[in-house]
């Protein structure tokens, strides 16, 4: 089962949780900020903050390590949880997830967030950011005596202190109180090739029954195509349970350029049911 941490508001008691995915190479912690004024703000729903299938502490899963089998991991720990699942937000890798996620919900009131994840398909690319990022923890040993170690040689080999810190948030204390890098990196490269080639705009475009579905993209991320904005655009306009949503002057990591604009859409209340 996928590790996981659930969040609620002081003295709340949750009607209903919303799911928090991350992306590739982060944790559940990444999203704990959010979750916990998401929960303060609407104390009716609850957080579930999840670690997906090699990631933070839900290592060694078997494969195939792909977005379908990512959600089928989602969906088996919401069976498993005794606590009743109506929502899903996803950040990049976990957009993905979420979307594939949400075929299952027919039916179900269901309110899904996808934020700068774009549900095309497209050609991965060996000089893309993540590809460098895997490309330095392949050189570097994946043992190392303390976090700020690990750290310096990320920053070395030419990552910002900031991705070094992030990156981090994946080591694992060893029994000799050591640090090591968790994930297995040949899952993770599967999982990033299993992204770039899968395409979900068939669930944009007519989400199940019961379900809303908003899309947040950040205004300088390089995530959606001006094609894939005009595409989007285009959904919304003619889809009541489907909007679209452009962060001005943020990038790709949106709850961290602009946490309060996100916060105040989360908290907008659209719901699945109005």
């Amino acid at each position: 089962m996928l590790a996981h941490s659930i969040v609620t508001a002081k003295s709340a008691e949750p009607s209903r949780y919303m799911l928090f995915l991350h992306g590739i190479l982060g944790t559940r912690a990444n999203w704990r900020g959010i979750a916990r004024r998401f929960t303060e703000a609407r104390p009716d729903w609850g957080a579930i903050l999840v670690d997906l299938r090699e990631h933070g502490d839900s290592l060694g899963l078997p494969g195939p390590h792909t977005i379908a089998k990512a959600a089928a991991d989602v969906r088996a720990l919401e069976e498993s949880l005794a606590v009743p699942v109506a929502g899903a937000l996803g950040h990049s890798f976990g957009g993905k997830v979420t979307l594939e996620w949400l075929r299952s919900r027919g039916g179900k009131s269901t309110e899904a967030w996808v934020i700068d994840a774009s549900p095309s398909a497209h050609r991965a690319v060996d000089t893309s950011a993540t590809a460098e990022v895997l490309r330095i923890l392949d050189a570097i040993p994946r043992r190392w005596d303390s976090r700020e170690a690990f750290v310096s040689a990320v920053v070395e080999a030419g990552q910002p202190e900031p991705v070094a810190q992030w990156l981090a948030m994946n080591l694992r204390r060893t029994d000799d109180g050591k640090r090591e890098v968790g994930p297995d990196l040949t899952a993770i490269r599967a999982l990033v090739e299993d992204y770039a080639r899968t395409d979900l705009w068939n669930v944009v475009e007519s989400p199940p029954e019961g379900c809303t579905l908003d899309v947040v993209i950040g205004e300088r991320s390089t995530a959606f195509s001006e094609a894939d904005r005009e595409h989007m655009a285009r959904i919304a306009d003619r889809n009541a349970c489907v909007s679209a949503h452009l962060v001005d002057g943020a990038g790709h990591w949106v709850h961290i350029d602009a946490p309060d604009v996100l916060l105040a859409l989360l908290t907008s209340a659209r719901g699945p049911t109005r």
